[in-house]
């Protein structure tokens, strides 16, 4: 199964979550992204049918293997490309959100040129 962009941003609010709470729950969801229940819900259902999470009996939703991988991958985009926008001037606030959207069309070559170049700077 093929995650789209709005199951990428579940995947990645899941890891931030995890990092937060003991327990992630999907009230924890709702209100991160601001979506209603049942919205989170089918969600949560097509992550899980897809081997991304698990919902443990006592409420818990957990990252699998596979999930975990594009949470993080994800993450490291969202961060890498924040940064570079803050360098570049862009305020915080609109840095995060513009990398929000950019994360999910870049293509790996792109991310990979400007992780580089990003390193590039901050070895000098």
């Amino acid at each position: 199964m093929t995650v789209h962009e709005s199951g990428e941003n579940y995947l990645e609010q899941i890891l931030m979550l995890s990092g937060q709470k003991e327990k992630v729950r999907a009230v924890d969801i709702c209100a991160a992204l601001g979506f209603s229940r049942p919205t989170v819900s089918v969600m949560l259902r097509e992550l899980r049918a897809g081997g991304f999470v698990t919902v443990h009996e006592h409420g818990g939703i957990v990252l699998t293997p596979a999930g975990e991988e594009i949470a993080r991958r994800m993450y490291e985009r969202h961060c890498l490309i924040a940064d570079v926008l803050m360098a570049l001037g862009v305020s915080r606030e609109t840095a995060l959100a513009d990398a929000c959207k950019i994360e999910h069309d870049l293509s790996e070559e792109t991310f990979d040129c400007i992780k580089r170049y990003r390193e590039s700077l901050q070895q000098k």
